[in-house]
């Protein structure tokens, strides 16, 4: 079976498009890899105080609810330092 000159011409193309890829991938797997720099929207030192800010504002909101709610305190007194003196008396008393 024959082939015309344009069948010819495509299967030319077909093998250099081949040829080309091999070389591609060889050229790719010689470079040394190159490293991707990530953008952070916020840094890691921004995130950790973040936490931390969000774990203390947690803390003080249930101390409030746990005192003033559960404990039928008043809502002012959570932070007053005769409270906790007298919860911490509460404690280690024997």
């Amino acid at each position: 079976m024959a082939l015309n000159s344009s069948s010819q011409e495509m299967v030319k193309t077909r093998e250099q498009v081949k040829e080309l890829r091999k070389e591609k991938k060889n050229s790719e797997e010689n470079a040394s890899p190159k490293r991707q720099v990530r953008v952070r929207l916020f840094p890691i030192w921004l995130r950790i105080i973040a936490i931390i800010l969000i774990m203390v504002v947690s803390v003080l909101a249930g101390a409030l609810v746990g005192y003033s709610v559960m404990g039928d305190g008043k809502a002012s007194d959570t932070f007053k330092k005769e409270t906790w003196t007298h919860i911490v008396n509460l404690i280690n008393e024997e």
